[in-house]
């Protein structure tokens, strides 16, 4: 089973890196990816060294499955060539996801609608991923009309250069800025680009995203998309309109036995989740879970995940750990 893993010296490309070795994907061949300038040197994966290959280089060596994260032009350009060659693309940027013709999947949803024809799959927005973990379960249970979501979103979303942004300035040290205002002591109501609407970028993929995820796009969704000072892990203040009436504890309950997400849930004892304890760690983690006391079969939910791992290079490993176990890879 040779990998390409190709932005390989990116954060998100370490962390699928890690992730590939903590789950014991049977990777006998790894080929990493990078950057022109990084061609030729050299990275480290399960203890052995591993030379960067070119792009050309990766696609002659036939992978099985690509692992993209290096951005939307990259992938525009470079996976449509993988494809061609045969290679299963997995792709973590924003560039194929509301493409009719390719799927977006976090396999605990919507998994089952792989083929072993879809040679550029599309791995979702981390904000939007760690949401429909949540609601995908009261969904089928309840059914779920309205969400309205804010965000409280880790620098690490951004890149390298936003952390090490953030790290300047704790450190009280001038250096070049991913941002266009200070993110220390400050909260920017901005991610990506704003649009017509005057919704960010960011924003309007949690809408579409999670219609499409979810296969239902008669969910009405509205996000609030914020930036704040946290190195790790995205936190997120959810509230679902559900089509019928619900007791907590059985809530509370299906969310406890939903795979891949854990439940932070007893307040007076301080039990709740925070990017403190999502780091590193692969769930989703819910808590705060109240009735919205404003109306009628209304629920508020805190959802907080290490947006490198579940939001981006978990669950872009769990697609090709979905397509091996399904015999998708021809």
């Amino acid at each position: 089973m040779k990998v390409a893993v190709v932005g390989a010296t990116g954060l998100v490309g370490g962390v699928m890196l890690k992730v590939l070795e903590e789950r014991n994907f049977p990777v006998s061949e790894l080929i990493p990816v990078a950057s022109e300038k990084s061609v030729g040197k050299q990275i480290s994966f399960k203890g052995k060294p591993y030379t960067i290959h070119s792009m050309e280089q990766a696609i002659a060596a036939k992978p099985a499955i690509a692992l993209f994260s290096a951005g939307g032009g990259t992938s525009l350009e470079w996976a449509p060539k993988f494809a061609e060659a045969g290679i299963t693309v997995i792709d973590n940027s924003s560039a194929w996801r509301m493409d009719p013709n390719k799927p977006l999947i976090v396999p605990e949803i919507n998994g089952s609608i792989l083929k072993a024809s879809d040679k550029i799959i599309a791995n979702p927005n981390c904000s939007t991923i760690q949401m429909v973990m949540v609601m995908h379960p009261i969904h089928q249970q309840y059914g779920i009309s309205r969400v309205v979501v804010s965000t409280y979103q880790s620098v690490t979303g951004t890149g390298v250069k936003a952390v090490t942004q953030l790290e300047n300035e704790r450190a009280g040290i001038e250096g070049e800025m991913a941002y266009k205002y200070k993110i220390d002591k400050n909260a920017i109501p901005q991610i990506d680009v704003f649009m017509e609407n005057g919704y960010t970028k960011e924003e309007m993929k949690m809408v579409n995203e999670t219609k499409k995820i979810m296969m239902d796009h008669s969910i009405q969704v509205t996000a609030t998309c914020v930036r704040i000072p946290v190195m790790g892990g995205h936190s997120e203040s959810v509230n679902l309109q559900l089509n019928k009436p619900f007791e907590l504890t059985d809530i509370k309950t299906l969310l406890a036995n939903t795979e891949g997400v854990t439940l932070q849930d007893d307040p007076s004892n301080g039990i709740y989740p925070m990017p403190l304890w999502a780091s590193e760690k692969n769930d989703v983690f819910v808590g705060r879970i109240r009735r919205d006391e404003s109306t009628s079969n209304a629920l508020n939910l805190w959802v907080v995940s290490d947006n490198l791992r579940k939001g981006a290079a978990t669950n872009a490993v769990q697609i090709a750990e979905y397509l091996l176990t399904h015999q998708l890879l021809s």
